[in-house]
């Protein structure tokens, strides 16, 4: 009789459970894949949300860009700040506009009871868009609320140079009429402009817009280092300052007296 040679133990089990075992790999494998693509979408939609959410507050601060090319800047962080207590009692605004070619300016307001504005002072830093060489007198007047035409009023001295005072031409309002006022720095290219109503009278409003100047401090420079030379050169030459004539640093409009001046 002939022997027949035994086959492996549980054959049959053993090829129908390896099968089973890699399918059951596979669909453990798909399913965890399937978990980790579900997570990835809902981490991409909870970062898409907040970056969203922190777009939102900056685009609604955001106005459209003015005809001239300005655009309000939104969470600006302030460059400028002006000592409190010149506009004691007074609200006060900042606000950054911007060029795409590079310019800025910062502008300060300040508001009285009834928010009824009190002065503006404007610092402009300009990019590489055109500038216009002639005086900004017609520019002063627009920002000022109703205000004519305006004509030179005399000189004040401030930390930064002599200061150019504007008026309303023929006087108008007399001893209540606000002044702007505009100084222009060379290099590095830099201007403060703006008006004043505060004071109960001329002397009192150009010492206030002395005081202002005086007052105005630079807290970042943005790497810019002529900028933050200016404003060390300034504080040098900064006085003590009240809203009282002084005749150190306030001039009259027919003979202008400058600080140092015999």
């Amino acid at each position: 009789m002939h022997a027949f040679p035994a086959g492996p133990a549980n054959s049959h089990d053993t090829t129908r459970i390896y099968p089973a075992l890699a399918d059951f790999v596979d669909e453990v494998y798909a399913t965890l894949a399937r978990i980790c693509a579900y997570l990835l979408a809902l981490a991409l939609i909870v970062l898409c949300g907040i970056a969203l959410w922190d777009y939102l507050p900056e685009a609604a601060a955001i106005e459209p860009v003015a005809i001239d090319g300005w655009s309000r800047a939104g969470h600006p962080a302030p460059a400028f700040a002006v000592g409190q207590f010149i506009f004691q009692g007074k609200t006060e605004t900042y606000e950054v506009l911007r060029r795409p070619e590079g310019g800025r300016k910062d502008v300060f307001h300040w508001n009285g009871a009834g928010d009824r504005p009190v002065a503006e002072l404007e610092i402009y830093r300009p990019g590489h868009e055109h500038q216009s060489p002639g005086p900004t007198a017609v520019d002063i007047a627009a920002r000022m609320d109703g205000a004519p035409k305006l004509e030179t009023a005399g000189i004040i001295d401030s930390k930064f140079g002599p200061v150019t005072l504007l008026r309303p031409v023929g006087g108008r309002n007399g001893e209540r009429a606000c002044l702007g006022f505009v100084r222009r720095v060379e290099d590095p290219s830099f201007r403060l402009s703006g008006w004043s109503c505060q004071g109960d009278d001329v002397a009192a409003r150009r010492a206030a817009i002395g005081c202002m100047l005086n007052r105005l401090m630079l807290l970042t420079t943005g790497n810019d280092a002529k900028l933050a030379g200016l404003f060390a050169r300034a504080e040098l030459r900064r006085s003590e300052c009240a809203l009282t004539l002084s005749a150190d640093w306030l001039t009259g409009a027919d003979d202008p007296r400058l600080r140092g001046a015999q």
